[in-house]
């Protein structure tokens, strides 16, 4: 068993220690020559504000397979420490692409895909979370809090708590957790649910992801939760777990400054000219993945044009689809099935030089997402299941002119805080058609309406209110 660490001077609590998949660094080599750099967007920018108030270390994979040349890791960035997990090549296939993303993500989002079971690949999962764990257990300081993100990592809690029994650690679910009826066909079940266990408070994104939870617990391992806590058998009797929902939100006054920069408001419009200057833009801004609907706001869009709902000389759409995990058969098929729907509706509805539907396959800066948001009248947010979706929470920030509409997936945990949005079922291609016509016609005095209540509600769930409310509740500031 890994001991607390001796040095009296590192019984620090105040300090946070963050387990998660990937550093908040990128491998770059470019003109400026091969280095390490912050990386953009994800979870650091979410941590910035509990991150700059403290000290912190930050552990996690690199990205790059072990063998890889590399320059070594820097030990910090802005303040923030770093530390490395190396993987091998057999494990990032095994553990990343393997269980990961062909078992638990599919099954976390209502078997979209249908998920795949392999025993080396949990095996494999069990071990690179075993290396996870004893990493923060050898450096973090005595009594300090340790926050642990995400599907990759749900055995590290439990390992942790074993080896260091004096550290405060939550856990963070950024996917749905799914009801117990399809999280029951987990093999490996019990053991998920006793690693996530491990954790002084579990956190998700909506109150139904910790009911799903609890309700696993008591079906699964006959526990008996009670209200927002479970209390798990231990050496000493039981342990209380808390269990709640802590959604999500972003850094909106960033978001809201670079819509007021005039170089961005200036890209703004060039898109809408490179758009063809239509009354209505429609946006879609995804990474490639199949639970995102794609292919459903695709079909809605073009058979609303084919059947005159749309009326195509006033509307036109853009979707943004940001490569992912590329190297995973399923999203290789995605890929070419959503391509192959792009060319044929251009194809059937398209003119020379004017295509019905503008699709990239590419990563954007943040600048350039942002132009995107202010130039685009209509945002299109349809997955088939997500945790919360936080695209439509930028679009939103973004609107500084306060016009705009959002149409969202009530299968979205953003669905549950953005309820003036235009909410729809992604699975109704008839319903997603029909909605999409009347946010055409729907008066500018109505959409201000419904995107002033978006705003204020994204001002005030946001991501700093985020990370302190989810860190006050797993530190005892909150009862």
């Amino acid at each position: 068993m890994t001991t607390a660490p001796s040095d009296p001077e590192a019984a620090r609590p105040n300090q946070l220690v963050v387990v998660a998949n990937r550093l908040p660094i990128e491998y770059a080599d470019d003109s400026t020559g091969a280095t390490w750099r912050r990386a953009p967007g994800g979870l650091v920018s979410a941590l910035e504000p509990a991150l700059a108030g403290r000290p912190a270390t930050w552990i996690g994979w690199s990205g790059r397979a072990s063998a890889e040349s590399e320059p070594p890791l820097p030990e910090e960035i802005d303040g923030l420490g770093i530390v490395g997990v190396p993987l091998t090549d057999g494990q990032i296939e095994q553990f990343y692409e393997g269980f990961s993303n062909g078992a638990l993500w599919p099954l976390y989002h209502d078997a979209v895909v249908t998920p795949s079971y392999h025993r080396p690949e949990y095996m494999a999962y069990r071990e690179v979370n075993a290396l996870f764990a004893a990493k923060a257990a050898e450096l973090a300081p005595v009594g300090s809090t340790v926050w642990v993100h995400d599907y990759q990592l749900q055995l590290v809690p439990k390992m942790l708590r074993d080896a260091r029994p004096d550290l405060r650690i939550g856990f963070f679910l950024h996917i749905p957790f799914p009801p117990v009826e399809l999280f029951a066909q987990l093999p490996w079940r019990r053991q998920i649910l006793e690693g996530l266990l491990g954790a002084d408070l579990v956190g998700f994104q909506t109150h139904d992801g910790a009911l799903n939870f609890l309700a696993a617990t008591r079906r699964l391992m006959a526990l008996d939760p009670g209200g927002d806590r479970v209390n798990v058998p231990d050496e000493d009797g039981y342990r209380s777990v808390r269990v709640g929902a802590f959604p999500i939100g972003i850094d909106a006054t960033s978001f809201d400054a670079m819509a007021r920069n005039t170089a961005i408001q200036a890209r703004a419009e060039e898109i809408r000219a490179e758009m063809g200057g239509f009354r209505l833009l429609f946006l879609g801004v995804d990474r490639l993945d199949y639970t995102k609907g794609i292919d459903v706001r695709l079909r809605a869009f073009s058979e609303g044009l084919a059947e005159g709902l749309l009326d195509p000389s006033d509307v036109t759409m853009l979707q943004v689809a940001v490569p992912s995990r590329e190297n995973v058969d399923d999203y290789q098929h995605i890929r070419d099935d959503i391509e192959l729907l792009v060319g044929r509706i251009n194809g059937d509805l398209g003119r020379v030089g004017d295509p019905a539907i503008h699709y990239l396959h590419q990563s954007v800066t943040r600048e350039e997402l942002v132009a995107m948001y202010l130039a685009a009248d209509v945002l299109l947010v349809t997955p088939l299941r997500d945790g919360m979706n936080l695209v439509a929470k930028e679009y939103v920030a973004s609107r500084v002119q306060e016009s705009g509409a959002v149409v969202l997936s009530e299968f979205t945990g953003a669905a549950q805080q953005l309820t003036d949005a235009f909410i729809v079922n992604p699975y109704d291609i008839e319903g997603l058609k029909r909605t999409l016509a009347a946010v055409a016609a729907s008066p500018p005095e109505e959409l201000s309406r419904r995107m002033v209540a978006l705003r204020t509600n994204v001002f005030e769930d946001d991501v700093d209110r985020w990370v302190r409310t989810f860190l006050a509740t797993l530190e005892g500031h909150v009862p």
